[in-house]
This record gives structure tokens, C-alpha cells and sequence, in this order.
């Protein structure tokens, strides 16, 4: 950028003696040249604040020398360089590898990596309190805990020295009128305090403890490897990585531990705080932004040991990081697909290659790429055949919804029903799983056959009875139930079809009018708060029957649950989706497993129409590896993910022949490169969302094929975006809507 040499006050610019690149947090392909003012010290991973436009903005300098060869009187300087730790140069090479391996520009990269802007700055000190060695006039017992506690000298914040000392915050104020205390100013107090590696160790035994030490050897080695540990959901899994993240802490180096749905996690932090005395900072989408900001700050600084988040805390700017833990592995949540398109946990993999220290990933039902990955000896395999304690797995039985069909305008068959009644008639819990939100998901008008369907996407309504709502899922529109059909204006005639999460409770109410009930899934009212009340209610046996959706297979402990009924089994399996098979036995893995945790004898029910299913099978049969062996097979003969590459291509633009016309240019610039096939463009089954049209390209390659070169050179060959026209590129996709 050479267009301006005045700084941004109007005054004569600052005289400048060299040029550094700067990268923005913009979808710019390359770095920015900007001038370093006489008196400004500026390193790579500096974070700094530019002029981009008539903007200010941050950045980082950059590595390697600028791409404009300017004296630097004519470029614009650098405004100001903050005062925190640089991005390290391993941290800035592993932005570097996400932006080359998504094809995502590299500041939209550096843009994650820099989600705190206010933390850039040192926190501000807080005032304190420090004994004098006065004596106060008169002596109480409240005064003589607090003196007690205060005559080491050191500084106490005034709130933190009346709850150490079991009193009110009245006592240290009059003990300070009486000149007992000084005011002094210190440093702000660490986000989470830190955890104690020596707390409370766990009594691992058997199995747990081979696996324990395992994990062991590759942390005190000190290098990269990646460890796979599977087991059984109740294995102990948790509490065996615990002893990596001890022997990680004794080291003096940092720790993370990717979470799917971290906001809805209370029960894994409460076991931390077990194990290591304290809760590790935790870094998701929920946070107050005053709390991010200081996340961001002292885990730069290294103050924060441990960081628990969703996928986005991958680009935390670590000052020593020496582990990461990847839980769940397999789950779905760890792939963005917005604006960066990247698998968090595969880029767990590549950090840690990197900056040369373990992974450790994490599931009872790994994903197939990682099973196969453990299988050829890419990753050490660790396995925990058993649950932990005296816990058993629970009997799963197929309920054939042929033979056992619900009563009409149902979708409960008597079988669960009873196995319902019994279970909470001795005082246990029973889980309905079913993964769909709301009440029903499609409204239609039974005298013309008119369908509720969103206005900008193609995608049916869902009602939520609860709120009294239509919905969109795909972009949130919605509007209030309508008491007539908008085509014939008939009233009394719309009807619900299919059941949702809603429909199965008024169902429940109907059969159980005294069972205390609870509804769990994302979108209720009260947001994450609410649900993790509820998930403590559960928890505490403050339920009897449990009604949720997928966000209830996310590692809960309910040690009263002894009943989980699947109510769909096949709706997993009703799609093209190639992963469809795998990711309906996990999800109904792990929602089976909740089940019978703390040693009750424990039962699941499974409602299908398909009991001959290979998926069905493998469940109820327990025989995971059976299961895995034909799935890696099928995969293997289509040469599918991990046999060979994927990449989507979604053109999307406000006109459907816009969209089409661009994705048919793209195929035509395709070039013949190492066996590489684009399949369509063809509409994408979600073909419009947000009121834009949508086309995609699939590209399909061997295992070996230099995709990221091959859809450069497609896309440098077609035509350019124009108008509303926006071509976005998903390497490795998960979802193909």
C-alpha cells in the first residue's frame, strides 16, 4: 500500500527507515507493506495497528521481506505496536498451513488467531490492600481471621481477602479507616487459577492404568505423535487423558482440550476441578467478551495452563503449548463451514506436527479416517475394552416398528412404552432420543395440500409449539403459527407431520401425566444457561423421563439412567450422504451409552423399520469392529475419504441462472491433472439458503492428488466472480447439502 504518506492525524508522517508486510485480518491473498517509524521496535508475530482505507485496523508483521520494493517515506506507517507477546513463528507457519490447505485467504486465517482485540493491551491493575503492621482498636474474631491471613505482607484484593477470611467485605473496609491497610496497586488475578498436576490423582487400575501409561510415554517423550484412544462409552477415557494433562503441567508447558459443544460441558468441567483443584479457562462463542478478552490475553502470556473450547480455541496464540486433546473426535461439530472451511480436529493433528508435541485424540466411536489412520500405524492405538468401575453396557434390543406400530397419531410403540413405565416406576431414568428440534417438521393444510416452506431457503417450516413459532433452521427466519392456511384461508385444518422433540413430550405427557419431564435440545428457551440447569436437574435425579436431541449424547454422566429409547433409529440412514452409516452408529452409540454409567443394569430400545440394517446389527450386537471392517471396505473399493480426496465447490449467487452459468464455467476450465474427475455442477439439494442459489462441484481425486494445485489452477481458469456471484471451496467436506 503506497497511496498515502501523511499519518492518520493529517500531520507529516513519522520518518520510516524500513518496510515490513503486514498481514490483515481481510480476504486479501498476500500481506500488505506498510513503513516502520524511526521509533518503533516491530519483530514477525508483532501484533500492530495500520491504516488500511480510512480505517485503522490490527495486523501481524508478517515473515519474510515485503513485496513492495518502496522507500518507505512512501508508505503508510504502522500506527502502533501493542504491548503483548508476538504470534510465535510456529503459531504464524501453522496459519500459513490452514490458509494453504483450505484455500482460504491467509487474513481471514490470521483473523481467527486474533478474536480479542481488546486483549491486545495489558490488563489494567487493580487496587489492593496490604497489611502495615497497625494494630486495630479493638480485636474481633472476624478481625483476627483476615489479620491472620494479612500479616505475610503480601497484597489481597479487597473482596478476595473477605472471602478467604469467611467475612464481609464491612470488616476490611474499617480495619483499612483505621490504617491497618494500604492501598497498592497489582497485577489483575488470572482468569482461572492454576491447576495443581498433584491434586487429587486417579486411581486407575487394569486397563485404564496400561492406558494411562501409554499416553505417558509419548508426552515425557516430548515429540509429535498422535494417539488414538477408543473405548466403550464409561471406559474411563476422561480420566486416563487427565494423567497426560498432569504429566504436561509438571512440564511446565500448556495444555488444550478441544471440546464439541464446550458450552454445554458443566459436568467435564466439574471433573477437572476434581482432579487439578480448578477449572481450566474455557474459550466458545458463549462468552461474556470482557472474559474472551482475558482468555486470549493470559494464554499468550502462558498464565492460563489449560484452555477447554470448541474448535475455534485451536488458534489461541499459545505461549507454550505442549499437548492437545481432541474429545469426541468423530463429532460433526468439529468441522467449520463458514467462510474458513477447516476440520478442527484433523488441524489439531497438523499443530501438533508443527510445533512438535502429542495429540491425543478421544472417542468410544472414532471417526473411519482415524480408524484407519490407527490401523496402518500413522497413529498409536489405545484401547479400553471395558467401562470403569462396576458399570455394565447396556442390553440393546431392535423394536421392529412393523410388528410393534405405535397407536394412531403416535410414534411411541407399546414396547418402549412399558419399558418407560417400568423404569421410572423404580425410581430410574428413561431418555426418548430423537434428533429433531421443535414439534413437527412440516405444517401442511389438509384441504389444499398447501406447505409451509421458508421464503428464503428450501427448506420446510418447523413448528415449535413451544413458543408458539414456524421456524427456518437453515437461516432462522420465522414467523408466528398461523391459525388458517395463507392459500385457501381454511381454519382448523393444518396439520402437523412427523414428530419432533416437542411432539414426543406431548406424547410422553398423554402416556406419563405425572412423570416429572424434561425437554432438552438447543433452541429452547433460556439458551445455554437453561441447559445446563437442566442438565444439572437431570444429573441430580430431578427427572424421570429425558427427551432430547443430540446434544444429550455429548458425554453426560446421568447415573440414574436406565432406559434410553431411540425413537427413529433409521432417520440417520434417509440421505445420499456417504457417511450416512457411520455417523448414525456413532450418534446411537453414544446416546446408548448413557445408560447404565454407575452400575445399574441398564436397557436401550431402538424403534426402526430397517432391523436387518448392517447399522442395526452392529449396535445392538455390540460388534463395533465387525461394523468398521465393512465400512472402511466399502470406502476402500470407491476410493473414498481416507482411500482418496474430496473437495466441494458451492457457487452460489441471487439468481439461479447467475449460479449455473458460473459453475458451468468452472467445469469447463477443469484441468486433466493426475486422475483427478469434477462431478456436476449440479443443484445442490439445499439449493437456495438466504435467498441465494446454489450449485455445487464435486472433485474427486486418488489419495495422493495435489487437489489444492489442481483447484487453483481450475479457478485462476474460469470466470471471475462477478456481481453476486460468490464461489466458496470446502476441502475434505462433511456435509453435502
Amino acid at each position: 500500500m503506497s497511496d498515502a504518506t501523511d499519518d492518520l492525524f493529517g500531520g507529516p508522517a513519522p520518518i520510516a527507515t524500513r518496510v515490513v508486510p503486514v498481514m490483515v485480518p481481510m480476504p486479501a491473498p498476500r500481506p500488505y507493506s506498510y513503513a516502520v517509524p524511526a521509533d518503533m521496535d516491530v519483530v514477525p508475530g508483532s501484533i500492530v495497528q495500520v491504516p488500511l482505507g480510512p480505517r485503522q485496523v490490527f495486523g501481524v508483521v508478517w515473515d519474510g521481506d515485503p513485496a513492495d520494493q518502496v522507500d518507505p517515506r512512501k508508505l503508510r506507517p504502522i500506527t502502533q505496536v501493542f504491548d503483548c507477546p508476538p504470534l510465535a513463528e510456529k503459531h504464524r507457519r501453522f496459519l500459513e498451513w490452514v490458509a494453504n490447505y483450505t484455500l482460504s485467504p491467509p487474513g481471514l486465517v490470521v483473523r481467527m488467531a486474533l478474536r480479542a482485540p481488546a486483549g491486545f493491551d495489558p490488563e489494567p491493575m487493580v487496587e489492593g490492600l496490604r497489611y502495615t503492621g497497625h494494630a486495630p482498636e479493638r480485636m474481633t474474631a472476624a478481625r483476627k481471621r483476615v489479620l491472620e491471613l494479612a500479616e505475610d505482607g503480601l497484597s489481597w484484593t479487597r473482596s478476595g481477602l473477605a472471602h478467604a477470611a469467611w467475612t464481609s467485605t464491612s470488616v476490611i473496609d474499617g480495619l483499612a479507616q483505621q490504617g491497618v491497610f494500604e492501598t497498592v496497586f497489582i497485577a489483575p488475578p488470572p482468569v482461572v487459577p492454576p491447576p495443581d498436576p498433584e491434586y487429587i490423582p486417579s486411581r486407575l487400575e487394569g486397563a485404564q492404568a496400561e492406558a494411562a501409561n501409554e499416553l505417558l510415554e509419548e508426552v515425557r517423550a516430548g515429540a509429535f505423535s498422535v494417539s488414538l484412544m477408543d473405548g466403550i462409552t464409561g471406559s474411563g477415557k476422561t480420566e486416563v487423558y487427565f494423567e497426560a494433562i498432569a504429566e504436561t503441567l509438571r512440564q511446565g508447558r500448556q495444555v488444550l482440550i478441544l471440546l464439541p459443544e464446550i458450552a454445554l460441558t458443566a459436568s467435564f468441567l466439574e471433573r477437572f476441578q476434581d482432579r487439578f483443584g480448578a477449572k481450566p479457562a474455557e474459550w466458545h462463542s458463549d462468552l461474556a467478551p470482557r472474559t474472551r478478552e482475558r482468555v486470549w490475553r493470559q494464554t499468550a502470556t502462558g498464565d492460563v495452563r489449560v484452555v477447554a473450547g470448541a474448535r475455534s480455541a485451536l488458534f489461541l496464540p499459545f505461549e507454550n503449548l505442549g499437548l492437545i486433546i481432541v474429545d469426541e473426535e468423530h463429532d460433526p461439530a468439529y468441522k467449520q463451514e463458514d467462510r474458513v472451511f477447516y476440520n478442527a480436529r484433523d488441524m489439531a493433528v497438523v499443530r501438533g506436527h508443527i510445533g512438535g508435541f502429542p495429540v491425543i485424540l478421544v472417542s468410544a466411536t472414532p471417526s473411519v479416517e482415524s480408524q484407519v489412520n490407527g490401523l496402518s500405524g500413522r497413529y498409536r492405538p489405545i484401547h479400553l475394552p471395558v467401562r470403569f468401575g462396576e458399570a455394565a453396557l447396556p442390553d440393546l434390543h431392535l423394536v421392529d416398528m412393523r410388528r410393534h406400530p405405535p397407536e394412531r397419531g403416535g410414534f411411541l410403540s407399546p414396547v418402549l412404552l412399558r419399558g418407560v413405565a417400568k423404569t421410572i416406576a423404580k425410581g430410574e431414568q428413561a431418555l426418548l432420543f430423537l434428533n429433531r428440534r421443535g414439534y413437527a417438521p412440516l405444517t401442511l393444510c389438509r384441504v389444499c395440500g398447501h406447505r409451509f416452506q421458508c421464503p428464503q431457503c428450501s427448506s420446510w417450516l418447523v413448528e415449535h409449539r413451544f413458543r408458539g413459532q414456524i421456524q427456518c433452521h437453515q437461516c432462522g427466519y420465522q414467523e408466528k403459527t398461523p391459525e388458517c392456511c395463507p392459500e385457501c384461508g381454511t381454519f382448523d385444518h393444518l396439520v402437523a407431520c412427523g414428530p419432533g422433540v416437542e411432539r414426543i413430550a406431548e406424547e410422553v405427557e398423554k402416556h406419563f401425566p405425572d412423570a416429572r419431564t424434561i425437554v432438552l435440545s438447543s433452541d429452547l428457551l433460556g439458551g445455554v444457561k437453561r441447559l445446563r440447569l437442566e442438565l444439572e436437574a437431570i444429573a441430580k435425579g430431578e427427572a424421570d423421563i429425558v427427551i432430547g436431541t443430540q446434544l444429550v449424547a455429548k458425554g453426560h454422566n446421568f447415573p440414574l439412567m436406565s432406559l434410553v429409547g431411540i425413537v427413529d433409529a433409521d432417520l440417520g440412514l434417509a440421505n445420499g450422504d456417504p457417511r450416512a452409516a457411520e455417523r448414525t452408529f456413532q450418534l446411537l452409540s453414544q446416546v446408548t451409552g448413557r445408560a447404565g454409567r454407575s452400575g445399574l443394569k441398564s436397557h436401550g430400545l431402538l424403534q426402526t423399520y430397517q432391523p436387518q440394517h448392517p447399522v442395526m446389527q452392529a449396535i445392538v450386537s455390540g460388534d463395533a469392529h465387525a461394523f468398521y471392517e465393512r465400512e472402511i471396505g466399502e470406502r476402500e473399493r470407491a476410493k473414498l475419504p481416507p482411500f482418496g480426496r474430496l473437495a466441494s465447490i458451492i457457487v452460489s449467487a441471487d439468481s439461479r441462472g447467475d449460479a449455473e452459468t458460473h459453475a458451468r464455467g468452472l467445469r469447463q476450465a477443469a484441468p486433466d491433472m493426475g486422475g483427478i474427475a469434477v462431478l456436476g455442477p449440479a443443484e445442490a439439494p439445499l439449493a437456495l439458503i438466504r435467498g441465494r442459489h446454489r450449485f455445487r462441484l464435486l472433485v474427486h481425486g486418488p489419495r495422493q492428488a495435489d487437489m489444492q494445485t489442481y483447484l487453483k489452477t481450475m479457478i485462476a481458469n474460469g470466470p471471475r466472480e462477478r456481481g453476486s456471484v460468490h464461489v466458496q471451496i470446502d476441502i475434505d467436506p462433511q456435509s453435502f447439502l
